[in-house]
């Protein structure tokens, strides 16, 4: 990464804003940024906004051999795209330390934490799975990049639908979706993630941190949770130690933050799906009408 470092000035500016409970884009200490959520034209499209920091996930599957000690199970791939486009600081083809960070804190979170039932992806034990890949791409960065990246995908997931498939002797037919309905993914719960950035050494906490704030704070805590109150994963750096008290507020705040944010995914979700029934209801209704047009027109039965 090409970092541009602050001046003096700028960190020292952020620093006594943030002793005095102030932040740059106005909001308080524990305040997150507006969310956006949205969804593409094909299944498995999802920008999240967070801020003026944007991502799109874009979700894919395809059959694969499964692994020998797991005949059963289907495979959950990641890949987080950090592209200059999105910010001068990073350079196209390269590795970052920050990329190779993001990547496994979205695997802990997803994919460890089982959210998503691996079993119904099988479709003929030993021999055939779906591989379902999940590609993160960055648009725009104004910081906290896991939070934003962790509700990109899961709200992909929900969105996304496979191909239907069916067996007949050992030939495996894949349907397209003009033949058969696509199925959605059987997912348990949704993991989000929700950062803590630390200042001096801990004595100052800030919610969903900006880029600036990044830059100049000593340490960054990412706790991933659901609805249902259970701590999926949990990534600590800066060697920060956190007080009781502080513990407690941030746990406080990711229950409310947690909620929240799965509520917006899945109301999301849900106008989506409303508006597309309604769309292929209206399709089919003109495509009806045309036919009876025609048939008119020409005088048959």
């Amino acid at each position: 990464m090409r970092d541009t470092p602050l001046s003096n000035c700028e960190r020292d500016f952020l620093l006594k804003a943030i002793q005095e409970k102030k932040r740059l884009d106005g909001r308080q200490t524990y305040d997150y940024r507006s969310i956006k959520i949205s969804f593409g034209t094909d299944y498995g499209c999802c920008f999240v906004d967070l801020g003026k920091t944007r991502i799109m996930a874009q979700v894919s599957c395809e059959l694969i051999t499964p692994k020998e000690n797991r005949p059963n199970e289907g495979l959950i791939f990641f890949n987080i795209e950090l592209s200059p486009m999105a910010s001068p600081a990073f350079e196209m083809g390269r590795q970052s330390e920050l990329l190779v960070k993001l990547n496994r804190q979205l695997e802990r979170c997803l994919r460890n934490s089982k959210c998503i039932d691996t079993e119904s992806l099988c479709v003929v034990s030993g021999e055939k799975v779906w591989q379902i890949r999940v590609d993160v791409h960055l648009l725009n960065h104004d910081g906290n990049l896991m939070d934003a990246a962790s509700i990109a995908a899961i709200a992909a997931l929900c969105h996304f639908r496979r191909p239907d498939v069916g067996i007949q002797g050992e030939e495996v037919t894949v349907y397209s979706t003009e033949e058969r309905d696509p199925i959605p993914l059987s997912i348990y719960h949704m993991p989000i993630c929700v950062s803590f950035s630390f200042f001096q050494q801990g004595t100052y906490l800030l919610v969903d941190p900006c880029e600036r704030e990044e830059r100049v704070m000593d340490g960054l805590l990412m706790i991933a949770m659901n609805k249902h109150r259970e701590i999926c994963s949990i990534q600590s750096s800066g060697g920060i130690m956190l007080l009781k008290d502080q513990a407690g507020t941030g746990g406080a705040i990711e229950i409310q933050s947690v909620a929240e944010k799965t509520r917006r995914v899945l109301g999301s979700h849900r106008d989506t799906v409303s508006c597309s029934k309604t769309r292929r209801v209206l399709g089919s209704h003109r495509d009806t009408v045309s036919c009876s047009k025609d048939q008119a027109g020409t005088g048959e039965p």
